[in-house]
């Protein structure tokens, strides 16, 4: 099942009201014992506040409501996130630690670390992708640009005068804007700050002029004028900025550039297990409540199939590695 549903921007905060029926005799998985049968870990591998924690928080309520059974969402952040997924595929394959992964820190962080923990492709049973969430790239109003076909055209008159903020190195935002300068064949000049709160700050304050940021930090500027917003990065216009162009319809044919959240077991779990929590997770998805959070984050609930998201991660690699390779971006 793909359900497509075209959103706003991550996370807002999240009301409590339940719309799934629960239940107190959760199903067997296949011929086995009742699962699950007790306390389920999802790990968060990045820190508590951001869109990664605030889907895992939002799918493990529903989970626990749906199944009567606490789903305990656990923050290990670090390294991009390569240190929660490392701990997700260390654990026991026996359906009891579940973990969020994200483009980070399994499409980008093959080719930015020399040395990864996990093998993103052959550590972890995939279960679903979960939301796709496209950047905007905007500007700060001193910049003259019009739109970002002239932020191109300036930037090929003068290489490395155009400053872009990022929310840190190696990061999608800085990705993005690496993949967009490869293929207008632009310079600008990289600064990354260490988190996007702070990267917007600095563009406010016009210490740089262009950043790719998410949805929701930046809409509220758009919308109040003070920042100008010239192209999202997916393939398609979004629904609460209908006018915003894609960065494809900006004279750079072909460019996506996406962040995505997908859900993980350690390789080796239980065919039963991986298809049951792709079926709750899943149905927890459906809930118009669910849907409704999630619209602030800008991007297109996926709800792909196990086979599906495994496909798309063994995609996403090489592409990633080969904007990392081409920008020379190292991180260790």
């Amino acid at each position: 099942m793909n359900i497509r549903l075209a959103c706003a921007g991550v996370l807002a905060a999240v009301s409590c009201a339940p719309v799934l029926a629960q239940t107190s005799a959760p199903a067997a998985a296949g011929s086995g014992p009742a699962y699950p049968a007790k306390v389920v870990r999802w790990i968060v591998p990045m820190p508590p506040g951001g869109g990664t924690d605030m889907i895992s928080r939002t799918v493990t309520q529903k989970l626990s409501e749906l199944w009567g059974v606490q789903v305990v969402p656990e923050n290990r952040p670090g390294a991009g996130g390569t240190i929660g997924l490392e701990a997700a595929a260390r654990a026991a394959p026996d359906g009891y630690t579940i973990v969020l992964g994200q483009a980070s820190n399994l499409a980008v962080a093959p080719g930015l670390y020399s040395r990864l923990p996990y093998d993103p492709a052959k550590d972890f049973s995939p279960v679903t992708n979960v939301i796709a969430a496209p950047n905007i790239i905007i500007s700060h109003p001193s910049l003259p640009s019009r739109n970002l076909k002239e932020v191109i055209a300036m930037a090929r008159a003068k290489p490395d005068a155009i400053t872009f903020a990022s929310s840190g190195n190696g990061t999608i935002g800085h990705l993005s804007m690496e993949m967009l300068k490869s293929d207008a064949r632009i310079r600008m000049l990289h600064i990354p700050y260490n988190g996007g709160a702070r990267a917007l700050t600095a563009l406010l304050s016009g210490e740089v002029v262009v950043f790719a940021s998410s949805l929701p930090p930046s809409v509220p500027h758009i919308k109040g004028g003070r920042l100008k917003a010239f192209a999202v990065t997916s393939s398609k216009r979004l629904a609460p900025l209908p006018d915003v162009p894609t960065v494809a319809e900006s004279g750079v044919p072909g460019y996506e550039a996406v962040n995505w959240y997908g859900v993980l077991v350690p390789a080796g779990t239980s065919k039963d297990i991986v298809n049951r929590l792709h079926a709750d997770i899943t149905k927890v998805l459906k809930a118009p409540d669910v849907q409704k959070r999630f619209a602030t984050e800008g991007g297109d609930i996926v709800a792909d199939t196990p086979e599906q998201f495994a496909a798309f991660i063994r995609k996403e690699i090489p592409k990633w590695t080969a904007v990392v390779k081409t920008a020379g971006v190292k991180v260790d």
